[in-house]
């Protein structure tokens, strides 16, 4: 008699397939890894298959042994050849879910995955899906693709949502260290991930179907970015009436109850926070119904780049220069300090509309050596932070506070400097210039 489902999740003797080995996958396969079961990653991008496989990491919070040790036992590998599917026991699906120009959904990489898998599903396989999308992309999408096996979800095979809750660069919220929430087609689909994610999480959550799972992970980054978008918005009044917006939430954070800080910046970026209000914006249209709220929140941080450009042609116009022709320096590419990743940055917005303006636009990442740009399009290799750098720029906008830069000496030689971070309290001198 052979080995049910349950018995391979619970003994971690299952083989996982873990689709798209990024941000999210990558530090998911390893966690998987380490709890026993045998990993393979299956990666359109033959490039991150090659460094895989060679215990080479390209993703900020998975370091080199970490790949070295799981590869050398056997536990991890990487391939770009779905057939790999066919004898897995459980699929996880973490592969990007961006917008488009528009700002509309983008399920193009989630349907291309679910296809891939088709032709492997067998009977007994749980998928799972991880891609943070709106509320019914599991049932409504990923399901009916499925079912084109000739299997029906639930009853043949398994399907479940589980969000990504990952928090890149901080490594007290690790995978094994959040809990998972678990959202199953039926209740033995719930079961089933639930045994799977109980191997590397402390605490595992199981919510009544996919879509309230769906919507869990929406509402959690939707908070966030009406959050940020109040204190933005806040930002503009206390400058227009000359207040310290960042001396009012320190004070106000003193509030031992009832009251969450949160901080101004030159917008949000990252996969979720920019991206998750339109998602949900989009679904809730299917239902005659507008959430004005949460669109005006979206609309408020994606207008904060203007203003910190807005910001800067004023304080150079101040100092008898114009934006058109000015040399300006983006001080920090990642959209958010001591990370790699520039996914939605701010920072990217903000050179485009410098160089629309007409300045000379230069950056420099200690974290991100080179970018390659949408808009306007070409790559940008970061520009050494060096005093005669400095000295020759007109005007250097600190949009990420990377720890590793030495803000003192910026200071002391750019005749200009616009903190969007509030990286620079404390310093009085005329030529700086605060969000």
């Amino acid at each position: 008699m052979g080995w049910t489902l349950d018995q391979k999740l619970r003994d971690r003797v299952a083989t996982i397939v873990v689709v798209g080995l990024g941000y999210v996958g990558l530090p998911l396969a390893v966690e998987l890894g380490r709890a026993g079961y045998r990993v393979r990653g299956l990666e359109v991008d033959g490039g991150r298959v090659a460094s895989v496989n060679a215990a080479r990491s390209y993703i900020d919070d998975v370091a080199d042994q970490d790949l070295a040790d799981l590869v050398g036992r056997g536990l991890l590998t990487a391939t770009d050849d779905a057939v790999t599917v066919a004898d897995a026991d459980a699929v996880l699906i973490c592969v990007p879910t961006p917008l488009t120009r528009s700002k509309q959904p983008d399920l193009s990489f989630i349907t291309t995955a679910v296809g891939q898998i088709v032709p492997h599903l067998h009977a007994e396989h749980l998928i799972i899906l991880e891609s943070t999308t709106y509320p019914g992309t599991t049932t409504e999408v990923v399901r009916p693709i499925l079912e084109r096996s000739g299997l029906v979800a639930g009853e043949d095979f398994y399907l479940a949502f589980s969000p990504e809750r990952l928090d890149p660069g901080n490594r007290q919220r690790a995978i094994h260290t959040v809990p998972k929430i678990v959202g199953g087609l039926t209740r033995r689909c719930g079961e089933l991930a639930c045994l799977l994610y109980g191997a590397v999480t402390g605490r595992v959550v199981s919510v009544s179907s996919p879509t309230v799972a769906e919507m869990v992970k929406v509402y959690e980054n939707v908070f966030r970015n009406v959050n940020i978008a109040l204190v933005n918005e806040l930002t503009l009044l206390c400058e227009r009436m000359g207040l310290d917006v960042w001396e009012i939430i320190d004070a106000a954070a003193t509030k031992p109850y009832g009251f969450m800080p949160f901080y101004p910046g030159p917008g949000v970026g990252g996969h979720c926070i920019p991206v998750d209000p339109y998602y949900l914006a989009a679904k809730a249209r299917e239902y005659d119904f507008h959430v004005r709220f949460i669109e005006l929140a979206a609309a408020v941080n994606d207008n904060m780049p203007y203003y910190v450009v807005a910001r800067a042609m004023t304080a150079l116009e101040a100092r008898g220069r114009t934006l058109s022709g000015a040399r300006t320096l983006v001080l920090g590419l990642a959209y958010k300090k001591d990370i790699s990743d520039a996914r939605e940055s701010p920072s990217l917005k903000i050179m485009e509309l410098l160089e629309k303006r007409g300045a000379e636009v230069m950056y420099h990442d200690p974290n991100v050596p080179q970018i390659t740009l949408v808009n306007p399009g070409g790559t940008l290799t970061s520009t050494p932070l060096t005093e005669e750098m400095l000295s020759s720029i007109d005007c250097v906008i600190i949009a990420t506070d990377h720890s590793a830069v030495d803000y003192a000496r910026v200071v002391a030689r750019a005749p200009l400097v616009l903190d969007t971070r509030n990286v620079l309290r404390g310093y009085t001198s005329p030529h700086v210039v605060r969000l």
